[in-house]
């Protein structure tokens, strides 16, 4: 499998395009030691020819636009992307579905409760006759007809922003929020973009792993209200943060994961800054930290 890393940041990108946090102020100034990034989405293929899109974030265009293997060729209308899995309904996963709505043909795979807000208001510009629409179960694994099979699966996390109430359950285990196992019958990779905490099944399921992409949103969990950014916490958002008791870099090191590489990062997390105490901290357990155009084969 080729893997293909379109965009690494989280919404909002990196710099965000409002933002003036200590690590966005070096981006904005050209500082060498970070690395712009759009917002967070894989591409993935079995033969190099057919790709299917891990999110559709709203860069998409860009992404496609800096992606030789995603541009069209042959007929005058056509794209080598043939589908998209989404793993929630938050806006940073899913915008980018409107910049495929140009008359082409592709498979669209999520779940039921993700699939209902793709399939509502403005989405209905995707033409229903050359868009396929295809529900997922979790646990069971779904063949693309690309060469490659995704099984969803629970993780912790919430409903998308633009549809939380007042009682907002953090960390609930449902259908809203999922990771993937992405196999081509010899070698499988775990995607897990959004987690709201790592507890036991998670460790289960991703302990053994030849590939982790994991949520990398934030290095502390109170990163963006000690910023004055927020009043959440990482796990408020509805993301575990990378250090603390609780954090990934601790839960995740003995699960014996072959590698490890973060994505989903918010413009203000340090590990952006390629000198920095937090990036040399997530390099000595193991980790990398993903960015645009970063290609993997497997």
């Amino acid at each position: 499998m080729r893997i293909f890393v379109l965009g690494s940041a989280a919404g909002g990108g990196f710099p965000q395009w409002n933002c003036l946090c200590p690590v966005c102020q070096l981006a904005w100034s050209r500082d060498k030691r970070v690395k712009p990034r759009s917002q967070c989405s894989l591409a993935v293929s079995a033969d190099g020819e057919r790709w299917l899109l891990l999110n559709a974030s709203p860069d998409l265009r860009q992404q496609i636009i800096a992606s030789p293997c995603l541009h069209p060729r042959g007929a005058k209308r056509q794209s080598p992307i043939r589908a998209v899995f989404v793993t929630n309904a938050d806006v940073d996963h899913i915008a980018g579905l409107l910049t495929l709505r140009e008359q082409q043909p592709f498979t669209l795979f999520g779940s039921r409760a993700t699939l209902a807000q793709t399939g509502a208001g403005i989405f209905g510009v995707l033409n229903k006759d050359l868009v396929d629409t295809r529900v997922t179960e979790l646990d069971t694994p779904v063949d693309t007809g690309l060469g490659i099979t995704v099984t969803p699966f629970v993780v912790p996390g919430k409903v998308a922003l633009y549809l939380e109430d007042d009682n907002v359950a953090v960390g609930a285990e449902t259908e809203t929020t999922v990771g993937l196992e992405i196999g081509d019958g010899a070698k499988s990779f775990f995607y897990v973009p959004g987690c709201a905490g790592i507890n036991e099944g998670v460790i289960k399921r991703l302990s053994g792993a030849a590939l982790l992409f994991f949520d990398g949103t934030t290095f502390t969990d109170d990163e963006m209200v000690q910023l004055g950014l927020s009043k959440k916490t990482a796990r408020r958002m509805g993301h575990v943060a990378m250090s603390g008791g609780q954090g990934s870099l601790k839960l995740l090191a003995p699960c014996g994961i072959g590698r490890k590489i973060y994505v989903h990062i918010n413009n203000t997390n340090p590990v952006l800054i390629e000198d920095s105490p937090q990036r040399a901290e997530a390099a000595r357990a193991g980790w990398d930290i993903a960015y645009d155009g970063m290609e993997i084969s497997l």
